[in-house]
């Protein structure tokens, strides 16, 4: 898929800007076309349904258990447990360590059962707002799902998707051609990010 970073107008004001707000985002990188490409593993949220296996302990089995609104989940013998904001992995060697003592193999496994996420799209679309998914989504499904293009004035080559790191907390900017996917000449995806934010701007018209 075409995709470029972020221009401004090349006046001294948007210069000014720029070098201002550099030191503060992540230098944009290219987007890949799956999912597990782009993400590596998603962070675990309010909300997701997990199950937690022991292979070497099936004593400890759990039936899926939801992730609460305080983040936490029960487990039998050591209690609550911080599970959001982790990645499953991170989980997985979490409960490992907790559980060592119960454990022959020191194995654990987490998997996502179900996750629910938010994204935002804005612009040149028939709905804006937001889009509450349970299921891996591209931006043309985010855009498709907010009504989808409105073709009289959006310019569905320069699409952006402004991204917030939660680690660091930086924003990263794509800019993504649309046009070439919907005329059949591109046919990788680009994958949405929980709280992703899609802006269409607008078809520039002197008229």
């Amino acid at each position: 898929m075409t995709t470029s970073l972020l221009r401004k107008p090349g006046h001294a004001l948007a210069l000014g800007l720029l070098l201002v707000f550099a030191g503060c985002q992540t230098p944009p990188q290219s987007p890949k076309s799956t999912l597990e490409e782009q993400h590596g593993e998603l962070t675990l949220r309010e909300g997701d349904v997990i199950k937690i296996a022991f292979p070497g302990a099936r004593n400890l089995e759990v039936p899926p258990l939801p992730i609460r609104r305080d983040g936490k989940i029960t487990l039998p013998i050591v209690g609550e447990v911080i599970a959001s904001g982790l990645t499953p992995t991170d989980l997985q060697n979490k409960l490992a360590g907790l559980y060592a003592n119960q454990l022959l193999s020191h194995e654990v496994t987490v998997d996502v059962i179900s996750s629910t996420f938010a994204v935002f799209v804005d612009g040149a679309v028939l709905r804006s707002g937001k889009i509450i998914s349970d299921h891996p989504i591209s931006v043309l499904e985010a855009i498709m799902e907010a009504g989808g293009f409105d073709y009289q004035k959006a310019n569905t080559e320069k699409v952006m998707i402004i991204r917030r790191t939660p680690k660091s907390k930086e924003y990263t900017y794509y800019t993504i051609n649309l046009k070439a996917v919907l005329k059949g000449e591109e046919r990788d995806l680009f994958y949405l990010a929980p709280g992703d934010m899609v802006h269409v701007p607008e078809k520039f018209s002197w008229f």
